[in-house]
């Protein structure tokens, strides 16, 4: 990050994060978009062109039926397989591979592997907390589509433009702790281009592209919390994006730039 002092003149960086209140446990086939106008109104914020809201993937994939139950799951051999490498439920694992385009790595607790959607994180993104006993949470399966079509109901509710991120904690390979991801973009950039663009002393930019839909989606994190704090929505007044219709596709390393797989 440039370290520099501010320009005369300059108009203070300001990012307001809003978690939004009373969101109701969400079911299958739940409107997300009234939800989000009826927690935006209880929060005392009135959504604005511009403004972006994050969503937990979790409350998506609740609305969009993506709950599996591990009883009806069936494990295959290679199930079985890495299940006893992992130490995990050969049901787990069977679920895991249905949602998988591969398996990148396996030791005992983890599976890393290439979500159908690209995406490469662990166990490929099921998930059990917040969810019944029996139950796990599988990724929307198209989290972009998810977060488009959640846009336009937002956009014929309310009258305003405004972006839409579906956001998952994921681990990183390198460091601890996990961070908010997003899984689904719509409104705004994923990722933001500054090649070419000149630095504090004219040099242009060569490798700087900023991940700016993964960036929401980590601050958000921080209001929304991660347990049982209950708060899976959050409004984001203040990003600093050029408005344009990306995706989470496009923060996708291609396979042939992946050092690592």
């Amino acid at each position: 990050m440039a370290e520099a002092a501010a320009r005369p003149g300059a108009r203070p960086a300001t990012l307001v994060l809003t978690a939004l209140a009373g969101v109701p446990a969400i079911a299958d086939g739940a409107d997300l978009a009234a939800v989000a106008v009826e927690a935006a109104a209880a929060s005392g914020v009135r959504p604005e062109s511009g403004d972006v809201l994050v969503v937990a993937q979790k409350i998506v994939s609740k609305a969009e039926g993506r709950t599996a139950f591990l009883d009806d799951a069936k494990p295959g051999a290679r199930a079985r397989e890495l299940a006893a490498a992992a130490g995990k439920d050969p049901r787990l694992v069977e679920l895991i591979l249905s949602e998988s385009q591969s398996v990148l790595r396996c030791r005992p607790g983890l599976l890393i592997v290439v979500h159908r959607t690209g995406a490469i994180l662990a166990n490929a993104g099921i998930d059990a907390s917040n969810v019944a006993g029996g139950a796990v949470l599988l990724w929307p399966r198209a989290p972009d589509a998810s977060a488009a079509a959640l846009r336009g109901a937002l956009r014929r509710r309310l009258g305003v433009d405004i972006g839409v991120i579906v956001s998952d904690s994921v681990g990183r390979p390198w460091r601890l702790g996990t961070v908010g991801l997003a899984i689904g973009v719509a409104g705004l950039p994923g990722l933001v281009d500054l090649r070419g663009r000149p630095d504090l002393y004219g040099r242009p930019l060569q490798v700087s592209e900023t991940a700016l839909a993964d960036e929401l989606a980590s601050a958000a994190s921080l209001v929304m919390g991660e347990g049982a704090e209950g708060r899976p929505m959050a409004l984001a007044r203040g990003a600093p994006y050029a408005r344009r219709n990306g995706s989470a596709a496009e923060l996708l390393r291609p396979a042939g730039q992946d050092l690592f797989r």
